[in-house]
């Protein structure tokens, strides 16, 4: 028998939403959506954890998946023919994957868990069900993802690190 999954509320995604109002880093999402908005983000996300040392993306790949971090670091690298270069680390608060998300382009960077992390995942898929269902939600979170890019793109160290 199988069984229903249980939909995420805006309870499962507090910890979450306490991540993203204390990140301290210029590159955030802030207050971009309200807490109504959140709540119907959340039955749209799905959880995960990852273990230290996994890799989450790997420069190249072509999934399309964004992530945003409830707890862990996160470090972001550029292997090329040289080796590997840190770009950046990544914590509690933040988004990670938003290059591929929008640009159906090959990860341009690996990201890699530098500790234990909690996730929320958001398929395109399930973004373009937000999308059709909710697109005040949708056009929402997209411009606040937007303006990570645009934040992210000032930086040159960080300006590779849009994955």
């Amino acid at each position: 028998m199988a069984t229903t999954p249980v939909p995420t509320t805006r309870a499962d995604i507090k910890a979450l939403l306490d991540a993203i109002a204390s990140d301290p880093s210029e590159v955030r999402l802030g207050q971009a959506l309200t807490q109504a908005q959140w709540d119907v983000l959340a039955a749209y996300m799905q959880p995960m954890e990852i273990a230290a040392g996994r890799i989450l993306i790997a420069q190249g790949a072509e999934d399309r998946t964004l992530y945003f971090v409830e707890s862990g670091m996160l470090t972001v690298h550029f292997e090329d023919a040289t080796g590997k270069i840190r770009l950046a680390a990544v914590g509690a608060g933040a988004v990670i994957g938003e290059g591929g998300f929008f640009s159906r382009m090959a990860r341009s960077a690996t990201v890699q868990a530098g500790s234990a992390c909690r996730l929320w995942t958001l398929s395109p898929m399930r973004f373009s069900e937000l999308a059709n269902r909710q697109p005040t939600v949708a056009l929402s979170l997209a411009m606040a993802l937007g303006a990570i890019m645009a934040r992210r793109m000032v930086s040159n160290r960080r300006k590779i690190a849009i994955t």
